[in-house]
């Protein structure tokens, strides 16, 4: 799965009907940061606000990913705007939860709150998962999602996803969803 260290690659561009899927700039962090802070969006994902450094690491390894994995975040614009709206992708966090997911790619999303419940999420996992599958070729991709974010569920389901098992990560209840890649027709 990994990508050979002598050809770095850099995040892809990808174009849906609204959004263009980007890799991250530096340009992007007061807006990444912004959005990081927003309790809406971290209601789910930690619980709490992340720091300026907390949100600086995250920045880093999104762009780390690529040349070290041969995937990882892109940097969600609106089109007619031209604006950061969020980030999604696909990762090796390495997290320490039951069963392992290491090693296997996790999709992850989060947009800024003025952006939520337009079908963005939706459009731009789309692309993302479309890429993957026939970039990569990955057998299975997971998410995890914690329990009472129903948004994501749905968003999950939309893209393929279904509940594998319900587990915890960070002390929280969490569930471990699954996509595989979609089998070939016979010829």
């Amino acid at each position: 799965m990994r990508h050979s260290d002598a050809s770095p690659i850099e995040a892809p561009i990808l174009n849906t009907q609204r959004l263009r899927l980007r890799p991250h700039c530096l340009a992007d962090f007061a807006a990444c940061a912004s959005m990081w802070a927003e309790p809406e969006v971290v209601k789910f994902i930690g619980g709490k606000p992340a720091s300026e450094q907390q949100v600086w690491i995250k920045l880093m390894s999104y762009r780390g990913h690529w040349p070290l994995m041969g995937f990882g975040y892109w940097a969600l614009e609106e089109k007619s705007s031209g604006g950061f709206i969020g980030e999604l992708g696909f990762a090796d966090f390495k997290r320490e939860i039951e069963p392992s997911i290491k090693d296997i790619p996790e999709l992850g999303w989060a947009l800024a709150s003025p952006f939520h419940g337009k079908g963005y999420a939706t459009e731009a996992l789309r692309a993302a998962i479309a890429w993957g599958d026939t970039r990569r070729g990955w057998p299975r991709t997971v998410c995890i999602i914690s329990e009472g974010n129903l948004p994501s569920f749905r968003v999950a389901e939309k893209c393929g996803y279904t509940p594998v098992q319900r587990t915890t990560y960070n002390g929280e209840p969490t569930v471990l969803l699954a996509r595989d890649l979609p089998k070939a027709p016979p010829a």
